[in-house]
């Protein structure tokens, strides 16, 4: 089977997710991948893997509005006509490749399926003005949903936004959840990583790793960790890595000097390491130097960072939204606690972080939650399921109409000609 995936790699999470389902893909079809953006794509694309590559020059920038359509009906050319392949299925990943998807289908017949990885309702509903998406947004994504043959959710509260907020069928929606790789994170020896980081071996060490977003809610991770403060046995480090730079200075991010104000403010700037970006590979470690991994975000469409902890071996405590309620399992692999709630987040850590057999047990809890349904083998078997299923939709309502055409009177009249001719034609021969 020939399958198209169109990416998209401005966000981190849903770059990583495209390039290692398409990465497990190859194995089984032959794939597409396209990065979102405006259609000059590199001349020298070529096959990796069994993965055809075509990446766009320059930055990711979001397309205005205004050239939307041009965008959609070039970039829906190229992928007809890129190496002379004929697609048998689409899979668009965010909004703008949906509407390219839905362009193809228009244009060859091939159905689609998408995932949108995050819905323009719900961020608008959680981040008012400081969502930076056009209006339009919200009603091309009610079109794609209507028009493509399968939505991908990636956790039961996406399925029911999608169903709730944009009217989708039911019975067009999948659950897929992202993945994780168990090669990249796995448990390994807590106090080797501390000294590979140069992190205090005996302290307690909370983390909190990914985006520094304001709807990440850092702020209350920061303020629960004062709290902890006031009972000296709970005397807790906390790690924030994530930002725009290695170095960590007040004027390199608006919100990172907002958190660090913040923690200097609480008196606590001296139990707040902020060590800044960190290359993949040296993320590992920081997991596994971990007693807790902490993500307290507003909403999550999904979030992978609670599933590469709970791969590290590290409980989790997160908000009780989204994909991660999905993945943590309350008071089995962690704990979840309201979004902005500092003091339910800090009566949570006071538990697990005054209960070593605790943190044992569900750091083991976890790992064992991802190896049973949430590697990146589970999900793109998950995937190829959905893809036989829409091929086998699609081919049947094809054979549908098919025999539909030939039962109109026209097609019966015209069957009817042909036989009487062929009746005088034998006749004549006689």
């Amino acid at each position: 089977m020939q399958s198209a995936t169109q990416a998209r790699s401005k966000l981190p999470d849903v770059g990583t997710t495209i390039f290692t389902v398409i990465g497990q893909l190859a194995a089984q079809h032959d794939a597409l991948n396209l990065s979102q953006g405006a259609p000059n794509f590199a001349p020298d694309a070529k096959l990796v893997d069994g993965v055809a590559q075509a990446m766009r020059d320059g930055h990711n920038q979001y397309a205005p509005m205004a050239g939307i359509a041009a965008l959609r009906e070039a970039l829906a050319d190229k992928v007809q006509t890129l190496y002379g392949v004929r697609y048998d299925l689409y899979h668009a990943n965010f909004w703008m490749s949906g509407l390219v998807a839905a362009e193809l289908k228009r244009a060859t017949g091939a159905p689609f399926v998408v995932t949108f990885h995050a819905l323009g309702r719900v961020r608008r509903r959680y981040q008012g003005s400081a969502d930076g998406f056009p209006d339009q947004r919200i009603d091309i994504e009610r079109q794609i949903i209507a028009e493509a043959d399968c939505v991908i959710a990636e956790c039961p509260q996406d399925e029911e936004d999608l169903i709730r907020l944009y009217g989708a069928d039911p019975r067009r929606i999948s659950i897929v959840p992202c993945g994780v790789d168990p090669a990249e994170f796995s448990p390994r020896d807590k106090a080797m990583a501390r000294r590979r980081l140069g992190l205090p071996i005996d302290e307690p060490l909370i983390l909190q790793l990914g985006r520094i977003v304001p709807r990440k809610g850092i702020d209350t991770v920061i303020e629960a960790v004062a709290l902890l403060q006031r009972d000296p046995g709970s005397r807790s480090r906390l790690v924030v890595v994530g930002g725009p730079d290695r170095v960590v200075t007040r004027g390199s991010d608006p919100e990172l000097g907002r958190l660090i104000d913040l923690a200097e403010r609480l008196e606590i700037a001296d139990l707040v390491t902020f060590v800044g970006r960190r290359d993949r590979s040296e993320l590992a470690d920081y997991y596994a130097a971990a007693d807790v991994f902490v993500s307290t975000p507003w909403y999550e469409p999904f979030g992978i960072t609670p599933l590469e902890a709970m791969a590290s071996g590290t409980p989790v405590i997160g908000s009780n939204v989204g994909g991660i309620k999905y993945t943590v399992r309350d008071g089995e692999n962690g704990f979840l606690v309201p979004p902005r709630d500092p003091a339910a987040l800090a009566d949570r850590l006071a538990h697990m972080l005054g209960d070593r057999r605790l943190l044992a047990t569900m750091g083991a809890n976890g790992l064992s939650r991802v190896l049973r349904a949430f590697t990146w083998r589970h999900v793109t078997r998950a995937l190829s399921d959905v893809y036989d299923e829409v091929l086998t939709e699609h081919r049947l309502q094809l054979a549908a109409s098919i025999v539909a055409r030939s039962s109109t009177p026209a097609a019966a009249a015209t069957s009817e000609r042909v036989t009487s001719r062929s009746g005088q034609e034998a006749g004549a021969a006689r």
